[in-house]
């Protein structure tokens, strides 16, 4: 009988131990918002039968990446903009993406040249301009912004947000350091208003009469036509892509790395190439008027009503390598000041 009980034991941890080994599961960090996220990762689970366990937070994720070392539960890092990528890969808390998938489907221009972090959305850092604006939207450029004729006309946010870091660094990878500087410049002595709020602060002061032309991310424009509240700050401005007779407009984005301790790197995998591929392309379009960043994936209705447009064809990678010089000039300039 005893004999029995130990063989019954034994049975029983061996199916426990299976069982426990055969559950797959990925770890998320997400920086990106519930609403988005889990509809994205339900289906994921359902298609892959792999388990997701998320924290979201909107700071203190790489921080807390950095603290748990090697005993980091966390896979994969969800951002919600190019400096955290940036950051989490020059902090040496990522490691290799070696899906075939995500290389096949994302354009290398929006791939890290190491692979350690991939888009997964793009959007436009565009301009709002007022509808009684008498610019011509058609022609305008980034370049227009230091001109007199706008002069006590233009509200941004901060010169040191992400959003704005991108654009400047693009500038300087365009023109040189010193051209970008005297460009900063102009575009701070047209400001309408010390920088402060977010894209959307922006907008709402172009219809408050405040300014006339401001900077901001595509996808918020589909935010505000979306919120009562929004819409009448949308229903007074036109997106407007710049630089459409040249280069094309500047494009920054979400994305996501593979952590350097994964405990689940092959899960891991397999979910980076899920949000590459066409259903979950497809969700972030749709619920966060964001582009695609899969090729074969179309905008949503919305965002497709506001046109095709041109993309600035700058890779990020050397985008970023003159982040920290934009930094500099924005110091330099007291642009925020």
């Amino acid at each position: 009988m005893k004999k029995l009980l130990v063989l019954a034991t034994t049975f029983a941890m061996s199916l426990a131990s299976n069982a426990a080994q055969s559950a797959e599961t990925v770890n998320i960090y997400s920086f990106r918002q519930p609403f988005l996220i889990e509809p994205i990762l339900e289906k994921f689970t359902a298609e892959t039968g792999i388990e997701t366990k998320v924290v979201f937070s909107k700071s203190g994720l790489v921080e807390r990446l950095k603290r748990e070392g090697k005993l980091s539960p966390a896979d994969v890092v969800l951002t919600s903009n190019f400096s955290k990528l940036l950051q989490l890969k020059s902090e040496n808390l990522t490691q290799e993406i070696d899906s075939e998938k995500v290389k096949s489907v994302v354009p290398a221009q929006y791939r890290d040249e190491d692979s350690h972090w991939v888009a997964l959305t793009k959007r436009a850092r565009g301009l709002y301009v007022a509808k009684n604006s008498t610019l011509d939207i058609n022609t305008i450029n980034y370049e227009d912004l230091s001109s007199e004729k706008l002069a006590g006309k233009i509200c941004t946010r901060s010169g040191k947000h992400p959003y704005n870091l991108g654009l400047i660094a693009s500038m300087i990878a365009h023109h040189g350091e010193a051209q970008t500087e005297t460009w900063l410049r102009g575009v701070k002595a047209n400001l309408a208003r010390k920088p402060q709020g977010n894209d959307r602060a922006q907008v709402k002061a172009i219809k408050e009469g405040l300014c006339e032309v401001s900077l901001g991310n595509s996808y918020y424009y589909g935010k505000m036509l979306t919120d009562e509240k929004q819409k009448p700050w949308a229903d007074a401005v036109n997106i407007v892509f710049p630089n459409q007779t040249n280069r094309g407009a500047h494009i920054n984005v979400s994305g996501a790395v593979i952590t350097k301790h994964a405990p689940n790197k092959d899960n891991a995998e397999v979910l980076l190439a899920y949000l590459v591929d066409q259903a979950a392309q497809q969700q972030y379009a749709s619920v966060n008027m964001e582009y695609p960043i899969n090729p074969e994936v179309a905008p949503s209705q919305m965002v497709a009503s506001w046109g095709k447009f041109n993309e600035d064809s700058l890779p990020l990678t050397t985008v970023a390598k003159y982040r920290e010089k934009a930094l500099q000039l924005v110091d330099k300039v007291k642009f925020d000041l």
